[in-house]
């Protein structure tokens, strides 16, 4: 498996999910390496129409060679955050059939040492989906407050030992600046006592930053409004996630736009009648032990899927 490869996940399922018909408009919001876009194509004539986003650069080069100069297909290098943006600007707002979002990291970004995103391989502590904007993890673990350093590694994490770790990574760099992948990951081994079966003991701490850095989640609570917004009545949105912070989040948000909020007891209901603006589109879905075996990435994965009412907004 070299840099430039990604096997999409739950692929089977996605595009059962989506439901694609040969006229959509269809929004991939995390190309990667294309994986999904490729079978998002096929179910496509020469009607239908996908934009492609990925806020890494390397990801819109490798959209840009491959579905530049198809006129179906428009590229845009972008955070989540642009996409009711992007859609006012092209007139697709309300013209949405399908949209998916496959969060996290790509096989190729974990691939290559360079970028900094991987415990396993030695690089530069960088960590930023675009190194071009914002600060590096470098940058943040030498310089955030132990307090600071805690508190991310212990909600974006999920870290029981996020104290002790964020100590022993302040004690480190008073010696020596943390500056690659290598030293941290083995200040986060020494710092955690004992080892999970099947789990380096600097996943958690590797991921938080990572979230923290590119302010994932603040970017999927910012998008996952302006995704419902843009579909037409009776698209689909799939949410492919692949940690529980991540899930917990569209889940919740689902339910939110789909269920009226529970009146307390004694309470009058509401003047305004709730009016749910999505139809959530089965359970939770998670990849199968065959596509497990072959993709041991999807053992995290889960899908969800919900559908946009015909209620419009106003």
């Amino acid at each position: 498996m070299n840099a430039y490869t990604h096997v999409p996940v739950l692929l089977d399922e996605v595009m059962q999910a989506l439901d694609i018909k040969p006229d959509a408009v269809v929004i991939d919001a995390t190309y990667g390496r294309g994986g999904h876009t490729e079978e998002i194509m096929k179910r496509l004539s020469g009607s239908g129409r996908l934009l492609a986003l990925d806020r890494d650069p390397q990801a819109a080069i490798d959209a840009r060679r491959r579905f530049g100069a198809d006129a179906r297909v428009r590229v845009e290098q972008a955070r989540f955050s642009s996409l009711g943006r992007l859609c006012d600007q092209y007139e697709l707002t309300g013209r949405v059939n399908a949209m998916l979002f496959d969060l996290g990291v790509s096989s190729p970004q974990l691939e290559a040492a360079q970028r900094g995103f991987s415990f396993r391989q030695e690089g530069p502590l960088d960590m930023r989906m675009d190194p071009s904007h914002g600060i590096s993890a470098a940058d943040w673990v030498n310089g955030a407050e132990e307090a600071e350093l805690a508190q991310v590694i212990q909600t974006h994490g999920e870290e029981r030992y996020a104290r002790r770790i964020a100590r022993a990574m302040v004690r480190a760099r008073a010696q020596a600046p943390i500056t690659d992948t290598r030293t941290l990951a083995e200040i986060i081994a020494r710092a955690v006592p004992g080892r999970e079966r099947h789990k380096d003991p600097a996943t958690r701490t590797f991921q938080a930053i990572r979230i923290h850095v590119n302010r994932e989640i603040e970017e999927l609570d910012a998008a996952l409004p302006e995704a419902v917004r843009v579909l037409a009545p009776g698209g689909r949105l799939a949410v492919i996630s692949f940690h529980s912070l991540e899930d917990r989040r569209v889940k919740h948000f689902f339910r939110a736009e789909s269920r009226a909020p529970d009146v307390p007891r004694g309470m009058p209901a509401p003047a305004t009648p709730f009016r749910p603006r999505l139809r959530v589109i089965g359970r939770a879905v998670r990849a199968s032990e065959e596509e497990v075996r072959r993709n041991p990435r999807a053992r995290s994965a889960v899908l969800r899927v919900a559908e946009r009412t015909e209620v419009r907004d106003v």
